[in-house]
């Protein structure tokens, strides 16, 4: 085989592959004939549907909070919560299509787990609860529109 050849062989072989790795299961199951199974643990991932960033209010049963966040274009969410001389920091948080979830730090020591929705009204409302005490837990809605 001539070293151009071999060149060209090598090059569509690496390009294949580089198809078949990129393009998942499925395709590389309808190139080879075979079926292959789909990871267990696959997520859909969505498209934030809202922009969850700015100063805006969440009203809990138990408490009104402050909510202070900034949004990447993920959807990932950082910022600091207070509720009066109470203050917290976002451990973590996303938007995820109309999906609210966040988890903040309070500094007297519970941790809020917060998940939500947005509703067809444009609100958002969801529950929380204390990672450290999951008994303690409340409902939660915003004023405000996203």
């Amino acid at each position: 085989m001539s070293v151009s050849r071999r060149a060209r062989t090598l090059l569509t072989t690496t390009a294949a592959a580089l198809l078949l790795s990129v393009a998942g299961p499925g395709l590389a199951a309808a190139a080879g004939g075979a079926t292959a199974a789909a990871p267990a643990a696959v997520r859909e991932i969505r498209a934030p549907a809202f922009n969850a960033g700015g100063v805006w209010y969440l009203f809990q049963t138990n408490a009104t909070v402050r909510v202070d966040l900034t949004q990447d274009g993920a959807g990932r969410l950082f910022g600091t919560v207070s509720s009066g001389n109470t203050v917290g920091t976002l451990r973590e948080g996303s938007v995820d299509g109309n999906n609210i979830y966040f988890i903040v730090g309070w500094n007297h020591g519970p941790v809020g787990r917060y998940t939500g929705v947005r509703g067809p009204d444009g609100r958002l409302s969801g529950t929380t609860f204390d990672l450290t005490n999951p008994s303690s837990q409340a409902t939660w809605r915003t004023d405000r529109t996203f």
